[in-house]
């Protein structure tokens, strides 16, 4: 597909908004990347991760018991991936690149590769965020119909119902499928450095050694059950995150004109009309996500670190009325869950 483009001869909405966000940042002189309680956040995070998979694997306790733990150790994984590794891979987490890289790479310690994401991540999806044949992240081979445009099979009818089942095993399809599909296929190797290189295989090997090979040596081959239930969870709670934040029902999918292959609005415009909130009022559910239900002021400013979203987030609601722009959030989970599965069941049978 040529490369698309956007209405953004004048950007009236953008340049508003952007002013204020500016304006804030350079009135409170404070620095758009994280703070003391982000970093104190990642360190509880990796510290308690550690000391899971110690305890899993060196001591391990009772089968109920180590299934639960395994499940704390899957959802842990993805805090990790919400909260270090998606703001140092948007350069955000620090003022210092080192630190932004490290945390980058710690996704490669998940068995992922920091390169591959900053990719399909940070410039196919943020750039072209619900476009069919643009943004891979709605794309799930021809198992789901996430989008309009994508050809239809008797099976997606069913497809509200065994989502649950793909977005489990979605973390280990990523890790041991379509990592190795995108470096044998060339798609992102012809960019690759050879310290990348490098990086791709040690990553794969040590992650095989740490999670598989070393805890089979130790606990048996039970050790396989705990793997499958780390895997499960991460997938299913990466997987359903991703979901909330544009498979709903109010987002919109948009297509470009066929004959200038431009989409009829700004940027900015765009990744609110394809974008939506929820739970934005819990604490909570900010803290463990690292601010991705906030995801219409991350789509807008991906540099700019998640702690500072709330008040980002009265300047983008107040731009968007003053431009007449629909805003798309969802008061709690469960509201968003209920819209993706009503959205999903739609497109299953229209």
């Amino acid at each position: 597909m040529s490369k698309i483009t956007f209405n953004n001869t004048q950007s009236p909405f953008f340049k508003s908004l952007k002013n204020k966000v500016d304006d804030y940042f350079a009135v409170n002189k404070i620095t758009t990347s994280g703070n003391g309680k982000l970093y104190f956040k990642s360190i509880f995070q990796v510290v308690s991760a550690i000391a899971l998979y110690v305890i899993l694997v060196f001591f391990t306790p009772v089968g109920w018991l180590a299934l639960l733990l395994s499940a704390l150790l899957g959802l842990n994984f993805a805090l990790i991936g919400f909260n270090i590794m998606h703001e140092g891979g948007h350069q955000c987490f620090s003022k210092k690149k080192w630190l932004n890289n490290i945390s980058a790479y710690s996704l490669n310690v998940l068995d992922g590769n920091s390169h591959f994401w900053k990719i399909k991540h940070n410039i196919n999806h943020h750039t072209y965020t619900n476009i069919d044949g643009m943004d891979f992240d709605i794309e799930v081979k021809h198992f789901m119909r996430l989008h309009p445009n994508q050809p239809k099979y008797w099976f997606h009818r069913f497809q509200h119902l065994y989502c649950v089942f793909l977005y489990g095993i979605s973390y280990v399809a990523w890790i041991f499928y379509q990592d190795f599909e995108k470096y044998f296929t060339g798609k992102v190797t012809k960019d690759l450095t050879r310290k990348e290189h490098l990086i791709f295989w040690f990553t794969k090997a040590a992650y095989i050694c740490v999670y598989l090979v070393i805890p089979i040596a130790i606990v048996g081959w039970t050790a396989l059950l705990g793997f499958g239930m780390v895997a499960f969870v991460c997938g299913i709670t990466i997987s359903v995150v991703f979901q909330l934040a544009h498979m709903v029902e109010e987002t919109e999918f948009p297509s470009p004109d066929v004959e200038t292959n431009k989409i009829n609005s700004e940027w900015a415009v765009h990744q609110i009309n394809t974008t939506a909130n929820f739970a934005t009022g819990s604490k909570t559910v900010s803290w463990l996500l690292g601010g991705l239900n906030f995801q219409v002021e991350h789509h807008l400013f991906p540099r700019i670190s998640h702690v500072h979203y709330p008040k980002i987030n009265q300047f983008v609601k107040e731009t968007c009325k003053e431009f007449n722009i629909a805003y798309h959030e969802y008061p709690t989970v469960l509201k968003a869950i209920g819209s993706h599965l009503a959205h999903i069941k739609k497109l299953g049978v229209a």
